[in-house]
């Protein structure tokens, strides 16, 4: 179990208040799979058991940025250099088990509606 931290190369979800920054995938298939936020185009079904295996990044990417300097923005903490996000995973049945490497990660459904409901600058706090 990793613990929460702001800390660059912790791989702990970072804390304070963030905005996001940018929506990637509007056009995006659910459960389709993100590579340096770009969409592969494949449902993670269609990828070898090897690679389904790994938490990947499906369906839609929120990333953030910190907005608390020396805490999650600037040298050494910045949750957006960090590539934090918000995003669907293809292990839905371990949400709320710390898994990632400091996203914050929701139902493929449930990051679609977000995603949707939201615009670039909306706040998020992450306690």
């Amino acid at each position: 179990m990793r613990p929460p931290s702001c800390l660059e190369d912790s791989l702990g979800t970072p804390l304070g208040l963030h905005e996001v920054a940018e929506k990637i995938g509007a056009d995006a298939p659910m459960d389709s799979v993100f590579i340096n936020r770009v969409c592969t185009g494949r449902h993670y079904s269609e990828l070898p058991s090897e690679e389904r295996e790994k938490n990947l990044i499906t369906s839609r990417i929120l990333w953030l940025r910190g907005l608390e300097p020396g805490r999650n923005q600037g040298p050494g903490c910045d949750s957006y250099d960090r590539y934090i996000y918000i995003h669907g995973t293809n292990h839905e049945d371990l949400i709320g088990a710390p898994q990632s490497s400091g996203c914050v990660q929701m139902t493929n459904r449930d990051v679609i509606k977000l995603f949707d409901a939201i615009e670039p600058g909306t706040l998020v706090w992450i306690g």
